[in-house]
């Protein structure tokens, strides 16, 4: 490796390292800073789509040729910006989580109460 070629690619680390450093990183939840260096982050991704319930087709349903339908949709998608879909179709979502609100998560993934999951009354 020429000296040149040496330089540039130090160059280039340091401008990655001055980067990576300028990225700043929060738990979603609990909003604590987690520093990428030192904390454990955890990811949390979430999809979102409108579900299908193929066994609510009658006969005549059933007869039609789903894959071409499939195909003109997926065309119209195409031609689609991905705002014209809504997100009542389809949402991706990602959260940064830090470790004690990844053992929340884990534990109740929907937010329910503790107390309605047990069934207690509310008086």
């Amino acid at each position: 490796m020429s000296f040149v070629e040496a330089l540039i690619r130090m160059s280039a680390f340091a401008e990655f390292q001055r980067e990576r450093d300028m990225i700043h990183y929060s738990c979603d939840l609990c909003k604590r800073e987690l520093d990428p260096q030192d904390d454990l982050r955890y990811v949390v991704k979430m999809e979102i789509f409108a579900a299908f319930d193929p066994s609510s087709l009658d006969s005549e349903e059933q007869d039609r040729d789903h894959l071409e339908e499939i195909q003109d949709i997926l065309e119209r998608l195409e031609d689609s910006s991905s705002e014209e879909i809504g997100d009542d179709v389809y949402q991706q979502l990602r959260f940064d989580l830090c470790p004690e609100c990844r053992k929340k998560f884990v534990k109740n993934p929907l937010g329910r109460e503790t107390a309605k999951a047990f069934g207690f009354s509310s008086n």
